[in-house]
């Protein structure tokens, strides 16, 4: 067996020689920088008027002080300069407030802060008693730092100043005068900048808004003994009034488009549909009033046409609420895409068109787009064409549907492009998919998500879940919009709390997030007749119904008075200010918002059916209050005068299941 010869450190350096110095270097190193997103490759998000905090970690080697500071470009180009002051433990802080629509970026600069770190060191070497000759030659070399500053910069009141402190001005030397005068020339030794971070700046009502979905094909009054009558865009804008009434700013309307007539879906999903039955709105594309047939730029004629609809939408402005419509990229086998691009859908080796289905689920009334088919360039344009269209009759705020079924890259350039050029757009993805999938797509694009806040039902999941989504990473670009119901879940859970339950988890999704929203007439009248599975039985998906809009009896009065608490304490608009307090109940989850100027407590009993009661354990001072202070139920109508930091609560959930405590000091 050969032998190794054992090798020097001369061989090793001969085989391996050291890879040359650096041309540039710098003592200075930027070891951490939030907020950002995959390291950049994805922007932040935020909204107009909401601050932006960005914490730089600059550190150097032995004792020197660094400089820090915060760049910032608008959308218009234009660029601000924020110094960065050291907060502790190597964090450099600075913040910005963008006032604009658009991307914003921002991009952090460090430097030895040489002046600084010398003034400093001389100030501990005269209170420490150094000799005057050693002080002496410390004054002398930093006046020939200073003065070759000044003669590079040109800045003669600097040269001036050197000159004392060569002659010994030890008062000067320390002044803050002399320390302005320094930065002004400063040429920034050991200079290094960050990459540049994108922001994304969205309109304050994609983080602060209440959405209102219905049908409007069942926006008709209910009358006892007669079947409901299939309505049109105009009986739905007679709706608006009493829904921007209660505080909402969103009206979601499923698809309006004309419905498909081969294989309409009959109702509660039947596979056939009976004479008379509209068929589901996601099934897009049929006929129009003049026999001819329409698809994703048309309004059904049942509904009205594209008259009524524009009608609808200047109602809603007039009313002062948004309209979002659902887009679904999907068609009926009526659509005319079908015939005249045959090449956008996949075909089975018999030729016929592929239709959607999700074994064992089938959906014989939708056909997919085919995104890779040969003419994909074509389909994509067309596609964003469609928001084109919506956006020029006046749509600004999008649901939508199923996303995640479409490739990543058509909605990054799709949502980039149609951003560019109309940046108050929003978008909210309706994707209840795998966490990953979910996260990628509010990183590429859409600044509303749906969550799974529907199926986190116990105190301990709300609270965990909340964690996540507003104090974790996810919060730099995930904008969560609760719903506690929607046409296709009705969680368990809510079918068999009633009335209870239902007021809880609206207290809930309202006042933990910002940004939430119903499947309204089912909800506010409490209706719990259960479907197949998570469904309501009865779905409007697949029938008309009807509705008693004015029933006194509805949570109609509740959800007003929410919006109207939510509207008038600051606290509440936000998402990453929660903090979670103890109850030792886990029927009562218990949280509380603040701002500077705005402090909210909500206790929420999730036991529909029995009272529940705990002391609520929390530090004033945490949030801005003195000792005593005032605790005014904003939902009950009860005021009480706390002291301390425990304070107890009983929730009867046949009275008010919840309490939103507007905290006031006395």
């Amino acid at each position: 067996m050969p032998i190794t010869p054992l090798r020097t450190e001369t061989d090793a350096l001969a085989h391996n020689p050291p890879s040359p110095a650096p041309q540039l270097w710098s003592r200075v190193v930027l070891s951490t920088l939030t907020p950002q997103v995959d390291a950049g490759r994805w922007p932040i998000r935020r909204s107009v008027g909401e601050p932006v905090e960005v914490v730089a970690g600059f550190v150097t080697d032995g004792h020197d002080r660094i400089k820090a500071e915060l760049v910032v470009t608008a959308p218009d180009g234009t660029q601000s300069t924020y110094p960065m002051p050291l907060r502790y433990n190597d964090e450099y802080v600075a913040s910005f407030t963008p006032d604009a629509l658009g991307i914003w970026t921002y991009q952090v600069r460090g430097w030895l802060d040489v002046f600084g770190t010398w003034q400093e060191q001389f100030e501990r070497r005269v209170t420490g008693g150094e000799s005057n000759a050693l002080l002496a030659s410390e004054l002398e070399e930093a006046a020939d730092v200073l003065a070759g500053w000044a003669k590079q910069a040109k800045h003669t009141e600097l040269g001036n100043k050197a000159k004392r402190v060569r002659n010994g001005d030890r008062e000067l030397a320390l002044s803050e005068e002399l320390r302005e005068a320094a930065d002004a020339a400063d040429p920034r030794s050991g200079l290094i900048e960050s990459h540049v971070f994108p922001c994304e700046v969205d309109p304050e009502l994609a983080r602060f808004a209440a959405w209102y979905e219905f049908f409007p094909r069942s926006s008709g009054e209910a009358v006892d003994g007669q079947p409901p009558q299939h309505t049109t865009l105009d009986d739905a804008a007679e709706r608006l009034p009493l829904i921007a009434q209660r505080g909402f700013d969103i009206v979601y309307l499923p698809p309006v488009h004309p419905i498909g007539e081969q294989f309409r879906k009959g109702k509660d999903n039947s596979p056939t549909a009976t004479e008379g039955e509209p068929g589901s709105p996601w099934a897009i594309g049929g006929k129009l009033e003049d026999g001819t047939w329409g698809g994703h730029k048309s309004v059904h004629p049942e509904l009205g046409g594209m008259a009524a609809f524009e009608r609808f939408v200047a109602k809603a402005d007039e009313v002062g609420v948004k309209v979002a419509l659902d887009i679904a990229f999907q068609t009926s086998p009526d659509h005319p895409y079908v015939t005249e691009h045959p090449e956008w859908f996949r075909a089975r080796p018999d030729g016929t068109i592929r239709y959607a289905e999700n074994p064992p689920k089938k959906y014989q009334d939708v056909y997919p787009f085919d995104f890779e088919s040969k003419e994909w360039p074509l389909l994509w344009r067309e596609l964003r064409s469609v928001f084109e269209f919506w956006i020029e009759k006046g749509v600004t705020v999008f649901r939508v549907d199923n996303p995640h079924t479409k490739p990543y890259a058509f909605w990054e350039w799709c949502l980039r492009t149609l951003k560019a050029d109309h940046p108050e757009l929003i978008f909210l993805a309706e994707a209840f998919s795998r966490p990953r999938v979910m996260q990628t797509l509010a990183k590429i694009g859409f600044n509303n998500s749906y969550t799974y806040f529907t199926w986190r039902n116990t105190a301990a999941e709300i609270q965990e879940y909340a964690i996540e989504l507003f104090d974790g990473p996810m919060a730099e670009y995930y904008r969560p919009n609760f719903w506690p119901n929607t046409p296709d879940i009705f969680h368990e859970e809510l079918q068999h709390g009633g009335r209870p339950l239902h007021i809880a988890r609206y207290v809930i999704a309202a006042t933990l997030s910002p940004t939430y929203g119903i499947y309204g007439p089912p909800y506010e009248h409490v209706y719990t007749h259960k479907g197949a599975k998570e469904e309501y039985l009865g779905n409007e998906k697949y029938e008309v119904r009807a509705w008693n809009w004015n029933d006194p009896n509805s949570l109609q009065p509740l959800m007003l008075r929410v919006n109207t608490i939510r509207k008038a304490n600051p606290a509440l608009q936000f998402g990453r200010n929660v903090q979670f307090l103890e109850t030792g109940n886990e029927h009562l989850l218990a949280y509380v918002k603040h701002t500077d100027d705005s402090r909210v407590l909500v206790v929420v009993n999730l036991d529909p059916h029995n009272a529940q009661e705990a002391w609520i354990t929390f530090d004033p001072a945490t949030i801005g209050l003195p000792y005593h202070f005032i605790a005014r139920d904003a939902l009950g109508g009860e005021t009480y005068h706390w002291e301390g930091r425990q304070h107890f609560v009983r929730l009867d959930p046949q009275v008010l299941p919840a309490h939103v405590f507007v905290l006031s000091p006395q």
